[in-house]
């Protein structure tokens, strides 16, 4: 099976020893997405704004691996305070349609850089 590296200059560069995304066959692992602004690399600010710029950031390696929302069959959502659970599924209706993929909501401690929410997801090419 072949391997490779999905990059996106319309989302932040890895902060780390990772890649924004892996392609294995028709597979995409979607590395997990913080809320920064892709020019500035700085936390944009509000927990809906922060919602907001991680769907964009995913869709930008998403599209760079020809793919689309449609394609996440699994989602993983980590919110630092599980009472915003209620404004991240309003801002994800606005990205998804029936059927919707599957998904996990999980309260963490802490992410990195000081942010709300991170989400990572497993995309499915045709």
């Amino acid at each position: 099976m072949s391997k490779s590296v999905i990059n996106s200059d319309k989302a932040p560069a890895a902060i780390g020893t990772y890649s924004q995304a892996i392609k294995a066959g028709n597979t995409v692992y979607v590395s997990g997405q913080i809320p920064l602004d892709p020019q500035s690399m700085e936390l944009v600010e509000g927990f809906e704004a922060q919602t907001v710029q991680v769907f964009e950031n995913l869709k930008a390696v998403i599209e760079a691996a020809d793919g689309s929302f449609k394609d996440i069959v699994k989602l993983n959502i980590f919110l630092t305070d599980l009472s915003h659970f209620a404004t991240v599924n309003e801002v994800m209706g606005r990205y998804f349609e029936q059927p919707y993929p599957a998904r996990a909501a999980i309260g963490v401690a802490a992410l990195p850089r000081g942010a709300a929410v991170e989400m990572d997801a497993i995309v499915v090419l045709d």
